[in-house]
C-alpha cells in the first residue's frame, strides 16, 4: 500500500500578529525605524515561542515562520544601515591617483640600488691575504689605496700582520652557505700564507681554501669562525639576464667599504685576457658599475639583492688598474659549481 506524501500542517493564513508585522515590512521605513521594528519583531517572536505551550494544537510550522520573519527583518535593517548616506562622496580613481602622487612627492623612497645593497650587505665579507709583500703594479696600487683609506701617505709601509706578515692582497667575498662557505677570486688569495675574513658585524676569522676553479679565477673559502646570525646570499640564474638590466657591485675597492656602485649589464658571453696574458676567461658578464682593485671576488647583484655573478676583472689598457667603464663578472652558475653546489 502506497504511503501518502507528508505535507506541513501549518495553516495557510497568518496569525494576526504576523499579518500586522508583514504589513509593516511592506511599508517604507527609515534606518532607525527599521532597527526598532526588527528588535520589536524579534522580541515578539521570542515571547510568542516561549508563551505558547507545547500542546497538540501547536504546529511546528508557526515557529519556522517566526524565525524566517526575524531573519527577513534583520536583512531589511542591514540594507537600510549599509546604504550610502545622502551627500557622501564616493572615491574615484582620480582621487586615489592624487593621493598616491602626493605621497610620492612628500616622501623620499630609497633607490633600487640602495634596497638591493641592504639585502646583500650581511653576506659580504672583506678578504685579506697575508704573506710577503708583492711588488707587482697591482699590489702597489692596492697598497696605496689601503694607505689612503687609513689616512696614511700612499707609500707608507704596510701594517704588520701575524708573525710580521703584511697584507698581500685585499678583496671581497660573498657568503653562499650559512656554515661559513665563501666565494671569492682565486687571484685574491693565491699564494697567501694566511687568509682572514671580516664579516658584516665586524667579526674576524681565519679562513682556509677548500676549492678552486682556476679556469674561472674562483676560490672557495671556509671560515673557521662565523657569526651566530650569518645570512647567506640568494643566488639568481642568469638565463634571463639581458643587456640593459640594472645591476650593482658591492665590495671593498682599495680596501674601502663595503662600497656600492650601480650600473647596467653591458653585454653577455664576453671574453677577457689578463694584462699579463697568462689566462683568458670566457662566458663573462660585462657591466659598467664602477669596480676597482679590491672589488675582486665581490657579488654582482640585481635590484632584488640576488647574486648574478662574482666580480673578476676590469678592462684597462694602461698599467694603472683603475676603472674606465668596463668590468667583468663570472656568472653565478659557474661560481656556485666551484663550491660543488650548482644552484639551478
Amino acid at each position: 500500500m502506497r504511503r501518502p506524501a507528508f505535507y506541513s500542517r501549518s495553516p495557510r493564513t497568518l496569525p494576526p500578529a504576523a499579518e500586522q508585522a508583514a504589513d509593516q515590512v511592506d511599508a517604507p521605513v527609515s534606518p532607525d525605524e527599521a532597527g526598532a521594528s526588527a528588535s520589536a519583531a524579534a522580541a515578539t517572536a521570542t515571547a510568542t515561542a516561549k508563551n505558547t505551550p507545547a500542546k497538540a494544537g501547536w504546529q511546528p510550522g508557526r515557529r519556522s515562520f517566526a524565525l524566517l520573519f526575524v531573519l527577513s527583518a534583520a536583512l531589511v535593517t542591514g540594507a537600510a544601515l549599509w546604504a550610502p548616506r545622502p551627500g557622501a562622496k564616493a572615491l574615484t580613481q582620480k582621487d586615489i591617483d592624487a593621493a598616491v602622487l602626493r605621497t610620492l612627492q612628500t616622501n623620499s623612497l630609497p633607490s633600487p640600488a640602495a634596497r638591493a645593497a641592504d639585502i646583500i650587505r650581511p653576506s659580504v665579507v672583506r678578504v685579506v691575504g697575508y704573506g710577503t709583500e708583492k711588488t707587482t703594479p697591482e699590489a702597489r696600487t692596492q697598497k696605496r689605496g689601503r694607505n689612503l683609506a687609513k689616512g696614511k701617505p700612499p707609500e707608507a709601509p704596510n701594517d704588520g700582520g701575524p708573525n710580521g706578515e703584511v697584507e698581500r692582497g685585499v678583496g671581497t667575498g660573498v657568503v653562499i652557505v650559512d656554515k661559513g662557505v665563501i666565494l671569492t677570486n682565486l687571484h685574491v688569495v693565491a699564494g697567501a700564507d694566511k687568509i682572514k675574513v671580516t664579516f658584516a658585524d665586524g667579526l674576524e676569522a681565519v679562513a682556509t681554501i677548500t676549492g678552486v676553479q682556476p679556469e674561472n679565477d674562483l676560490a672557495v673559502l671556509q671560515a673557521q669562525k662565523i657569526p651566530d646570525d650569518l645570512i647567506p646570499a640568494t643566488m639568481r640564474s642568469t638565463a634571463d639576464l639581458r643587456p640593459g638590466d640594472q645591476v650593482a657591485a658591492v665590495g671593498f675597492p682599495f680596501g674601502i667599504g663595503p662600497s656600492v656602485s650601480a650600473g647596467v649589464v653591458s653585454g653577455l658571453k664576453r671574453s677577457f685576457r689578463s694584462p699579463e696574458g697568462k689566462q683568458e676567461l670566457g662566458n663573462l658578464i660585462q657591466f659598467d658599475a664602477a669596480a676597482n682593485p679590491g672589488n675582486s671576488g665581490g657579488p654582482l647583484i640585481n635590484m632584488d639583492g640576488e647574486v648574478l655573478g662574482i666580480v673578476t676583472a676590469i678592462l684597462n689598457p694602461t698599467q694603472q688598474r683603475t676603472f674606465i667603464g668596463i668590468g667583468f663578472a663570472v656568472p653565478i652558475e659557474n661560481a656556485a659549481s666551484a663550491a660543488g653546489s650548482p644552484p639551478f
